[in-house]
């Protein structure tokens, strides 16, 4: 992927959230911002436009000048701190932002043709604060902007965008759902709640909770679970994943796998597979008596 850095733009004043620190709101028991910093998780450097607050990852704070001047005025904060070729620019109220959208983007202007790249909403309006920016035509436009209008405060976002050459990006329908008003966010909190989703939303909360950076195959354990509910007893099916997760981590500390991430995830599969066929045997052997 094309090395990038990060900039979240985390301030405003969120009046038509009575003034709440929107940043801070949980959705799915994450705050807004660590949510959209785990989307960015990759980026060379993240650097946080606004008040400073407990975050999931590093990342270096600032803030706009003057305090509140809006959104041209944080971005000038922020890529003051940056010095990648590519700048990702996100807001910190984007609840379903994924790495999936974030890889997209730098994709579109990985060629170098085009001065950025910008998420499109369904309704095919610009999302100019999901984008990536070349750093030196942003640096740029900014400096021109703020030569003609004697400063950037209170300057609306188009400005910068009509005068960059930008490619438009069709990402996940839901990349750019942004969190403005409380009933946005009963929205969002409603819709990482159903079915089809909800157990990710819960594995990932867990895992930027614990500080874990693992993936594994979640229907080799819930198969697992299953097995032993059904085939043991039902307290056994929790009992038996965390058993899996203690036995994968003594290998993989002891060297039976390889050490890294990949090595992990091998050595939680075979813990699974050794005690599902444990509760296989334990349950044919009920079926038999």
């Amino acid at each position: 992927m094309t090395a990038y850095d990060a900039i979240v733009l985390a301030g405003g004043a969120a009046e038509r959230l009575g003034g709440a620190d929107k940043p801070g709101i949980r959705v799915g028991g994450r705050a807004l911002l660590d949510r959209v910093l785990s989307a960015c998780a990759d980026a060379s450097t993240t650097v946080v436009v606004g008040g400073r607050r407990p975050t999931a990852r590093a990342v270096t704070w600032t803030y706009e000048v003057p305090r509140g001047g809006g959104p041209l005025a944080a971005l000038d904060a922020g890529v003051r701190l940056t010095t990648a070729e590519r700048v990702l620019v996100l807001s910190a109220d984007l609840p379903f932002l994924r790495a999936g959208t974030v890889g997209a983007l730098l994709a579109a202007v990985e060629d170098g043709r085009r001065e950025g790249a910008l998420c499109v909403d369904q309704d095919g309006r610009d999302q100019p604060l999901v984008a990536v920016y070349g750093a030196e035509p942003l640096r740029r436009e900014l400096a021109l902007l703020a030569t003609e209008h004697g400063g950037l405060s209170g300057l609306p976002l188009r400005l910068l965008t009509h005068e960059l050459d930008l490619a438009r990006v069709e990402g996940d329908p839901l990349a750019s759902f942004d969190c403005d008003t409380w009933k946005d966010i009963a929205s969002a909190r409603a819709r990482i709640r159903e079915h089809g989703v909800v157990l990710d939303e819960w594995i990932t909360a867990v895992k930027d909770e614990l500080g874990i950076e693992l993936d594994v195959d979640t229907d080799v354990l819930l198969d697992l679970a299953r097995d032993a509910a059904h085939g043991v007893a039902r307290p056994a099916a929790p009992l038996t994943t965390f058993l899996v997760g203690y036995a994968a981590a003594r290998a993989s500390r002891n060297g039976a796998g390889s050490g890294d991430g990949d090595g992990a995830v091998e050595a939680v599969a075979e813990a699974a597979r050794k005690a599902a066929a444990l509760a296989r045997r334990w349950a044919d052997e009920n079926e038999t008596q």
